[in-house]
């Protein structure tokens, strides 16, 4: 889904006339209040829906209803399908909060090491997200934390870091 990201999922049907309840996968649901249109992927496609409605609920659910659904029949095609928007509608972040693919091709220089190389992704494993960063032919892997992140220029697309004594020498053996 380039040039999109995952906003969230259609959980179930809520009362009747096609209104659905959805699962926000967000910090900021209230960001996303003014929505106009969302994507729904279908079979592997992205589908524009418009919404007429939308009620921001608790735990970052929301009931919405979108126009020309107006059955429980129709609506309930829906359930299940995951939500995206175009990467423009993202809110701009600063300071060191970042997107993760963002700073896809950022430059990574250490404090201990120098520079590290080019970010080539962003890796989301359960309990940790890291940077896969190639440097002469070499992957290596840095934790993305508020400790190890200590600054992000992004006009001149680098990330400052200063990661654990050792760990960047370590891939490099």
């Amino acid at each position: 889904m380039d040039g999109y990201f995952y906003l969230g999922k259609i959980t179930k049907l809520f009362a009747a006339k096609g209104a659905l309840q959805i699962h926000l996968d967000t910090d900021s649901p209230e960001n996303y209040l003014k929505m106009e249109s969302v994507f729904v992927q279908m079979n592997g496609q992205l589908i524009p829906f418009f919404i007429e409605s939308f009620d921001l609920r608790h735990n970052n659910n929301a009931v919405v209803t979108f126009t020309d659904i107006d059955s429980i029949e129709i609506a309930s095609l829906l359930v299940n399908c995951e939500l995206y928007l175009p990467d423009s509608m993202l809110p701009p972040l600063t300071g060191n909060r970042f997107y993760y693919h963002e700073v896809k091709g950022f430059s990574i220089i250490d404090n201990n090491f120098g520079v590290a190389g080019i970010i080539e992704e962003v890796l989301e494993y359960p309990h940790q997200a890291v940077f896969r960063v190639i440097y002469k032919g070499k992957e290596i892997l840095i934790p993305i934390t508020d400790e190890i992140i200590l600054d992000i220029d992004r006009d001149k697309k680098i990330i400052y870091t200063e990661a654990p004594e050792g760990l960047i020498e370590l891939y490099l053996e």
